[in-house]
């Protein structure tokens, strides 16, 4: 009968215990995904810039008015 008695307050101090902390412990914070950043190669250096900074002239990508102008020919900027 003592055993019997030990292991029912055994069980009903650990289920006090889980749902204890079960009902206190805070959510885990939702990750957000976010879609990631279109990047694009310079033409001129091959750095990868994202492509909202990036620079572009006709089909090439630059990641720098330099490197634009380093580029293309005289007189077409």
């Amino acid at each position: 009968m003592g055993l019997f008695r030990l292991l029912f307050w055994l069980a009903i101090i650990f289920t006090a215990i889980w749902l204890w902390r079960r009902l206190t412990r805070r959510a885990a914070p939702k990750q957000s995904v976010s879609t990631p950043t279109p990047m694009v190669r310079c033409t001129q250096c091959g750095v990868h810039v994202p492509r909202e900074q990036a620079l572009q002239y006709d089909e090439h990508w630059y990641c720098s008015q330099a490197h634009l102008e380093q580029d293309s020919p005289p007189g077409e900027r």
